[in-house]
């Protein structure tokens, strides 16, 4: 990878105290939910970010999620996991997506969104699944960040909006970061996920989720599922038909149930 990107990659901060405990109890099957609620408690900005993230009317509960432990309940620990490691990335990294025309509050937008979708779905599919689906979901974007900082520093911005303006789907954005820096958001965004040491099922689900054909068997369904979920809700706007459409022909192909998907598409909408 370019000298210069592996630069800004490693200047990335750390991930902290807080989220590497979480990280550890989220993937140590001896752990328990009340280990979970401990740790987030004890960051009280944290706290609050989780619950206003639970709150997002994408989710659809019917009452208001008022603590950590109603939250984890509601959700499990991978979407409570997911959560922290978009709160990191909002507290400790300088974003400017202005290359992509894009706000920090738009960018967040489009994750929760992700991950909401994501969430319902798979809560319906496969809930063991979203140990990996959800913190991917949440983070599959991140490595946008890195890519619009190499553009703003080479003064490249007003190209790559240009020719962003002229294209409709996320294969034609990984194309065009390809033409650009030399590489896309999912290289990216797996090597910043090796950075912070985490599994390596969520590196190579987001590594493929462009090409899940190309990853290993068993990384393959994780990768198709985020394709999905991006062709659906991306930087170009979320459920609108032509994505929905455009996400129907992944099932398709993959045979799988578009009832369930679409119940979930409702249920984000509402």
């Amino acid at each position: 990878m370019d000298s210069n990107i592996l630069k800004k990659i490693k200047a990335l901060p750390p991930l902290d105290d807080t989220i590497t405990k979480i990280q550890r109890i989220c993937t140590d099957k001896d752990s328990s939910l009340n280990d979970l609620v401990k740790v987030v408690e004890g960051d009280p900005m944290l706290t609050a970010n989780i619950l206003k993230s639970s709150n997002s009317p994408l989710y659809g509960f019917s009452r208001e999620i008022k603590n950590i432990s109603h939250a984890i309940s509601l959700f499990g620990m991978a979407t409570i996991r997911g959560f922290a490691l978009s709160s990191a990335i909002k507290q400790n990294i300088k974003i400017d997506l202005s290359p992509y025309d894009l706000t920090n509050h738009k960018f967040l937008e489009i994750s929760i969104a992700q991950s909401a979708l994501t969430f319902n779905w798979f809560s319906k599919v496969d809930r063991e699944m979203l140990d990996i689906l959800v913190p991917a979901s949440f983070m599959m974007e991140v490595g946008k960040i890195v890519i619009a900082h190499e553009l703003i520093e080479k003064n490249l911005t007003e190209k790559f909006q240009a020719k962003l303006k002229t294209l409709s789907s996320p294969d034609e954005v990984s194309q065009l970061e390809k033409e650009f820096i030399g590489f896309d958001n999912e290289e990216i965004t797996a090597k910043i996920f090796e950075q912070w040491n985490l599994e390596e099922e969520l590196v190579e689900t987001i590594r493929y989720s462009n090409t899940p054909s190309e990853a290993d068997e068993h990384i393959q369904p994780y990768a198709t599922a985020l394709q999905i979920i991006k062709k659906c809700i991306n930087i170009f706007g979320q459920l609108q038909d032509n994505n929905i459409a455009s996400s129907l022909e992944v099932l398709a192909q993959h045979n799988l149930n578009q009832e369930v998907f679409l119940n979930a598409i409702e249920k984000v909408k509402q």
